[in-house]
């Protein structure tokens, strides 16, 4: 696969994001100071008003809750993007407007999905790329799994982006261990891959930027590194001592957390700096942490 030759000026533009999140808000921010038009959706009220402030126009949706006239909405979108997680059901955005959406890929540039890299299942440490078998080992993998392929059979595919472990602003080991929450599980050989939520913003608007739908990017730093050590760094620079080491079989995990251990694969970036000419800023947990508290988070 090579770089999509057209490049796409993103001077102007109308963004709508199926659950403005964590990364989905930090991509409207990048947008928003283009200039650009930026509306989605959020499941409550006070988060509603929140968005509204910041010049974000968001419609309340949940699966139980669709969008009213999504087409009117769409109207004079020119670029879509997906962070909706899969539930029990199956994907929610598309159970509930895959007709409009379908519809809407006329004078849509470009869609994307966030995704994620537990599709890859659990491959014993080793490395992977977007050519990797798909081979989840967990149900929240399936799920995921399962979306991508309900995406990429729209009329235009989305581009899937499949995240690591996200960190950023509010949202990184050194909040765990302020909070009291932070524990060194060690599991030998086990690597977690991680991304800055920055960088994934720059990632999007690169895609945007050089639209070639259908395909899939793996989000994730140089630096796959066991979870303890994350840890320990962020104590290390917040001047406290580590929570002791617990072994994998003895740690009392949630269902939840223990689902992210089962997995073990060390995740390759190359073609989002191949095809889309990007440069991570944050290419090790050790930079990101460390700009985060240097900013005060």
């Amino acid at each position: 696969m090579t770089v999509p030759a057209r490049q796409r000026p993103l001077d102007s533009g109308h963004l709508f994001c199926f659950g403005l999140g964590f990364s989905a808000l930090h991509l409207a921010d990048r947008l928003l100071a283009r200039g650009w038009r930026v509306s989605g959706t959020c499941r409550s009220v006070e988060k509603q008003r929140a968005l509204a402030a910041q010049g974000i126009e968001a419609h309340l949706f949940d699966r139980g809750r669709p969008l009213a006239d999504l087409s009117t909405l769409l109207r004079d979108v020119t670029d879509l993007v997906s962070s909706v997680p899969p539930d029990a059901a199956g994907d929610p955005v598309l159970d509930q407007h895959r007709a409009e959406i379908a519809a809407a890929v006329q004078h849509l540039a470009w869609i994307g999905y966030l995704s994620t890299t537990g599709v890859y299942g659990d491959c014993g440490g080793a490395w992977v790329d977007e050519s990797s078998p798909l081979q989840p080992s967990g149900e929240r993998g399936r799920r995921r799994l399962h979306a991508e392929q309900a995406w990429t059979a729209l009329p235009q595919p989305a581009h899937l982006f499949r995240l690591a472990g996200i960190y950023g602003p509010g949202s990184s080991a050194l909040d765990t261990v302020r909070d009291g929450r932070a524990r060194r599980v060690v599991k030998p050989g086990q690597v977690f891959s991680r991304i800055h939520v920055a960088d994934i913003a720059s990632v999007l608007v690169a895609s945007m930027a050089r639209p070639h739908p259908g395909t899939a990017y793996n989000v994730c730093d140089d630096d796959a590194a066991p979870p303890a050590d994350v840890v320990t760094y962020a104590c290390e620079l917040l001047g406290v001592e580590p929570p002791p080491v617990v072994p994998y079989d003895q740690a009392d995990l949630s269902p939840m957390a223990r689902s992210f251990y089962d997995d073990n694969k060390r995740v390759r970036n190359d073609r989002i700096k191949q095809e889309l000419g990007f440069s991570l800023a944050f290419p090790s947990y050790r930079l990101g942490l460390k700009t985060l508290f240097d900013a005060g988070f």
